[in-house]
């Protein structure tokens, strides 16, 4: 982990409009970022085409564009790049989806290894609808699922960017991991 001060420190300097400060952060905060996208990475497909400092380049990409994000801490920046690293993903899967119901690719016989690859992108395209319907309901909920599944913050580091207490986040994992599981979970299973 780094000193959480000098994170703080830059993004202060990145608040007051110096753009060039995410240039700063990048590096200091580099090696969590990669555990990030490591951790998101290792719950896709094994032949995953992103390799994990590929996602960590594409998110920062992403990030350098934010002008109306109000960084507040090494937390918030890891939850803010969590997110990004998660569309980047989802964004692939619908990619990919969309080739397989004829892009421009010539079509071949399927196999045992498509169906799963085709299945692991619904999947992802599933969570992120179902997060996106989680948000119009309750947006507390799906804020800390993305920060603890996809940002793998702990309940502590949560509670200080959602600003409230450690067992308040608790109790909302808790809610918010039963109504992922009824909204994922098939009816007739």
């Amino acid at each position: 982990m780094t000193d959480s001060s000098d994170v703080t420190e830059l993004l202060s300097t990145l608040r007051s409009g110096d753009n060039s400060a995410i240039d700063a952060v990048f590096p200091v905060i580099y090696d969590e970022l990669h555990r990030i996208a490591h951790r998101l990475l290792s719950r896709e497909r094994a032949d995953h085409t992103f390799s994990t400092t590929a996602l960590v380049h594409e998110a920062y990409f992403k990030l350098v564009d934010q002008d109306r994000v109000q960084w507040q801490d090494r937390a918030h920046f890891c939850a803010i790049a969590a997110q990004a690293m998660r569309r980047i993903l989802v964004d692939y899967a619908r990619r990919r989806k969309a080739k397989k119901r004829g892009g421009t690719r010539p079509h071949f016989p399927l196999d045992e290894n498509t169906i799963a690859i085709d299945q692991q992108a619904g999947l992802v395209l599933s969570l992120d609808s179902a997060l996106n319907r989680l948000k119009t309901l309750n947006e507390r909920l799906a804020q800390v699922v993305d920060l603890r599944f996809f940002g793998g913050l702990t309940e502590e580091e949560m509670a200080e960017v959602l600003g409230v207490s450690p067992r308040t986040v608790r109790r909302d994992w808790v809610k918010a991991r039963a109504w992922l599981y009824r909204e994922l979970t098939p009816e007739d299973s």
